[in-house]
């Protein structure tokens, strides 16, 4: 089966089809798609800006990371259900959209991003969490994450104004 027959398939599943003709469903879920991308990327911003000195310098980075990475998760689990919910009802639309596929693009480099940050640059967090200077690599990794979200809200937005 190819990835168009597939993307057709997807697309006609009850669910899919539920999704696309009933009034307000789709309302409903991108609704919720939007509030959990809302707390996804405001949790991680809280955590980009700290490691970029330009919030919450009294706090310590492992301490806030503890703190709001648990919302980001569960908004992220949502966002990945509503998104995939989004995406089955026009499959073939969504996955031929050049907007569609830089957001999905950008969640991968956002993803290696952090990935990154977490084998390198936070390898040694405690030594320089408890000293209050951010190293650049870490203050490089929260302005790239910073810029990539931006980059996936923007993406994300402009996929319904071109879907056609």
């Amino acid at each position: 089966m190819g990835l168009d027959q597939f993307l057709n398939w997807l697309q006609e599943t009850p669910i899919a089809v539920a999704i696309r003709e009933h009034e307000i469903l789709f309302p409903w879920i991108e609704s919720f798609h939007v509030l959990a991308i809302v707390l996804v990327v405001g949790t991680i911003s809280i955590v980009d800006l700290r490691l970029l000195g330009l919030a919450s310098r009294n706090r310590a980075v492992t301490a806030l990371m503890r703190e709001v990475l648990p919302y980001t998760w569960a908004a992220l689990l949502v966002a990945l259900i509503t998104g995939s919910l989004l995406f089955s009802s026009n499959a073939t639309k969504y996955a031929h959209n050049f907007y569609f596929e830089a957001k999905m693009a950008l969640l991968a480099i956002a993803a290696c991003n952090m990935a990154v940050f977490h084998l390198i640059g936070a390898g040694d967090i405690v030594r320089w969490d408890a000293a209050g200077k951010t190293p650049v690599a870490a203050k490089t990794a929260g302005g790239i994450s910073l810029l990539i979200w931006i980059a996936v809200v923007v993406s994300g937005r402009w996929i319904g104004f071109t879907l056609h």
